[in-house]
């Protein structure tokens, strides 16, 4: 019954399923002609005809199922098919960390591979992800939105759609963004935060996987130069004292399944680039998380940042002192490799950026050599209105790093 539907009306296929047939009978009666009776002219032509009817056909069958199926993108089916064919056969990456940093790496990544997983910190208490966790009692979705946009491969408008932040007057929606509400109407639709993520996954169609790092409602601590301890990832970020310790509130959670085991299937782990303090160590703080991670025999690559962040960072002004930080709360094998910039920030954007408290890392490269880390060296800045690596470069780097094992 199956084959039948493929001759329902409206589907625009039973003409050129007909051609084609017609097409098959010409070239059959082609060979009759030419190697039973000998008419090597009218078989040939009977021949020719037929190929043309075949593959014309096959031509308006292909675009009026293309049209069914993806009707924005019928143009391009060849690309689509090429790219989700090489995709998906591309190494299994997992990048851990949260914020603006993950998502703009994961826009590098998704064009290398189709086997990508995206381990999101839980700790945001800001903006709109803070002000639903704290009514709705619910884990902070606005890293995860945003890791779903970079990975998204749907229409434009449903991407732009999840972007959306209400702005307009001083209603209850002002401030929040639609991709967050969407989420958490999901998770309460479900009653599950991480078939919520599936869910919103399926809808952005999505290149890889995004999954939480954990399920447990956590706070992030922070203990600074002046021994003050700030509870919150958006104090501690803004606290003008330097971190020096972070820890997690409660201490022991559990990491989800998922991540796990993204984690052990991997043929590279990616750290980084974001905020080191709120973004990358959040998830690793995790102990089970991080014994996973200690646990794999593949390349675990740390991305640095290209500058440092107010208040947060300040006191770690070069690539290595962030090695050495998160090592310090982690494990010297955290990481095998180490991405560093060497291109130089335009001194416009420097002007910026200084005045604001931040500034640009030292390179040194060779004292991490000295502790036994692999370095790869590269100009990563992009050329735009804010500093930011330049994902293309930086997927290349770690895509061949983890093709190398």
């Amino acid at each position: 019954m199956g084959f039948y539907k493929w001759l329902y009306p409206g589907l625009r296929l039973k003409r050129w399923i007909a051609l084609c047939s017609l097409g098959i009978m010409f070239c059959s009666m082609g060979f009759v002609v030419t190697l039973i009776q000998g008419q090597e002219t009218s078989g040939s032509l009977f021949v020719v005809f037929g190929i043309v009817c075949v593959v014309v056909s096959i031509r308006k069958i292909i675009k009026s199922v293309t049209t069914l199926l993806a009707p924005h993108q019928e143009g391009q089916l060849l690309n689509i098919l090429y790219q989700r064919s090489v995709l998906s056969s591309g190494p299994r990456i997992v990048a851990i960390g949260g914020g603006t940093g993950l998502s703009v790496l994961l826009q590098g990544l998704k064009e290398r591979t189709a086997n990508l997983t995206a381990i999101v910190a839980v700790t945001d208490d800001g903006g709109s992800s803070g002000r639903l966790r704290n009514q709705f009692n619910v884990l902070p979705p606005g890293d995860i939105r945003n890791c779903l946009v970079a990975l998204a491969d749907s229409e434009p408008l449903m991407r732009d759609l999840f972007r959306f932040r209400f702005k307009e007057g001083a209603s209850d929606l002002a401030g929040h963004n639609f991709g967050n509400l969407f989420i958490l109407a999901m998770t309460k639709t479900t009653g599950d935060f991480e078939k919520a993520i599936r869910e919103s996954s399926r809808i952005l169609n999505i290149r890889g996987r995004v999954v939480p790092a954990t399920l447990s409602p956590v706070t992030l601590v922070g203990q600074h130069a002046d021994e003050t301890i700030s509870e919150g990832e958006t104090k501690i970020a803004s606290y003008p004292s330097a971190v020096e310790k972070i820890f997690l509130k409660p201490e022991r959670i559990a990491a989800t399944e998922d991540a796990l085991t993204a984690i052990r299937q991997a043929d590279a782990i990616v750290l980084g680039p974001g905020s080191l303090y709120t973004s990358i160590l959040p998830n690793l703080l995790i102990e089970d998380l991080l014994a996973a991670v200690l646990r794999t025999r593949v390349p675990r690559i740390f991305v640095c940042n290209l500058m440092t962040q107010s208040y947060e960072t300040n006191h770690l002004s070069s690539d290595f002192d962030h090695v050495q930080a998160l090592a310090n709360h982690t494990s010297e094998n955290v990481m095998t490799h180490c991405i560093v910039n060497t291109g130089k920030i335009p001194q416009a954007l420097m002007k910026q950026y200084t005045e604001e408290g931040a500034r640009s890392l030292i390179n040194e490269s060779q004292k991490i050599r000295e502790l036994g880390y692999q370095v790869v060296e590269a100009d990563l800045v992009k050329n735009v209105d804010y500093v930011r690596h330049n994902t293309r470069k930086l997927a290349k780097i770690i895509s061949e790093i983890a093709q190398k094992k």
